[in-house]
C-alpha cells in the first residue's frame, strides 16, 4: 500500500476510478461484442498450433493436395487431414475435388492478411532477438 493524497492505495491499483472517463467511454463503444472477440480468439487459436500454421503458410502460395501438404510440412497424411478438417470447419480453408484428390486453398482473405503480417513480423524477429540468428528457420 502506498499513500496518494492522504489515502492508502494498493500498490498495483489505480489511485482514481477513471483518469479519462471520456476516452474510456470512446474505447468501450468501439469494443467488439463478446461473440466477435471469441471468434477472433478462435482464429488466433487455430494459427497458434505450429502444425496448422505450417499448413496455412504452405497454402499462401496456392492450393495443394493432402499428400503434398504432408510432404511440405513434415506431418503425416493423417495429421494433415485432421488439421485440414478443423481448418475447413472454421472456413479458413476450402477444398476442390479433382477426381479422388482434394486440393486445399486458403478461403479467407483476412486470414491470408494475418499470415502475411505474421510472417513479415517474424522476419523482424532477428533484430529484436539476435540470439535467434544463425540457426535454421
Amino acid at each position: 500500500m502506498k499513500r496518494s493524497s492522504g489515502e492508502l492505495v494498493p500498490a498495483d491499483g489505480c489511485a482514481v476510478r477513471l483518469v479519462d472517463p471520456e476516452r474510456v467511454h470512446e474505447v468501450r463503444s468501439r469494443m467488439p461484442a463478446e461473440p466477435d472477440l471469441a471468434d477472433t480468439a478462435d482464429i488466433f487459436g487455430l494459427m497458434a498450433d505450429p502444425g496448422r500454421l505450417r499448413l496455412l503458410v504452405a497454402l499462401l502460395d496456392g492450393e495443394l493436395c493432402v499428400c503434398d501438404l504432408a510432404a511440405v510440412t513434415g506431418m503425416s497424411e493423417s495429421a494433415t487431414s485432421h488439421a485440414l478438417r478443423l481448418l475447413r470447419a472454421h472456413r479458413v480453408v476450402a477444398a476442390r475435388r479433382a477426381g479422388r484428390v482434394a486440393y486445399y486453398r486458403l478461403d479467407d482473405a483476412h486470414v491470408r492478411m494475418l499470415l502475411d503480417l505474421a510472417v513479415a513480423h517474424t522476419g523482424h524477429t532477428e533484430a529484436i532477438h539476435p540470439e535467434r540468428t544463425g540457426g535454421p528457420r
